[in-house]
């Protein structure tokens, strides 16, 4: 996924789990020429959005294990990760994160979706558990929203 991977680089690049939020967005935006520095600042709060940082005071706290994230050489994000993504669409990446092609798993959950006569975003959390994928955290999030 490349906005885990666009938030991991900072935190790597520093060796710590924890920066401020104006230096995570001078790495972004000055350092790796990525972004604009307005561009970085809602990287940020989509990446908070998605429980991948969290903000501590003036501190941004990564959720997640950033060292372990493996940066391709050449990568660079594309504007798309500043935008939300549905439920259904984090719940789609973390699927093809784990190894399922795409087609096959979009498949699976339209299937299912119509066999059980659950919303689209259900089915998917429900065709990711049965494929061993942990989506406990966007599971949560989708039942808050119910």
């Amino acid at each position: 996924m490349s906005l885990k991977t666009a938030v991991a680089a900072p935190f790597r690049q520093r060796g710590t789990d924890r920066m401020a939020e104006s230096e995570f967005v001078v790495a972004l935006s000055l350092d790796r020429n990525w972004f604009s520095p307005d561009q970085a600042k809602t990287l940020v709060d989509v990446a908070a959005s998605e429980g991948l940082v969290d903000r501590e005071g003036d501190d941004l706290v990564v959720g997640f294990d950033a060292s372990g994230t493996e940066i391709p050489d050449g990568f660079a994000p594309g504007e798309e990760i500043l935008q939300s993504r549905s439920t259904f669409e984090r719940v789609l990446d973390a699927v093809v994160e784990a190894g399922i092609e795409k087609q096959t798993a979009v498949a699976g959950i339209n299937a299912l979706q119509s066999e059980v006569g659950v919303t689209l975003e259900a089915a998917a959390v429900v065709y990711a558990r049965s494929e061993g994928v942990e989506v406990a955290d966007i599971a949560a999030e989708a039942r808050e929203d119910l």
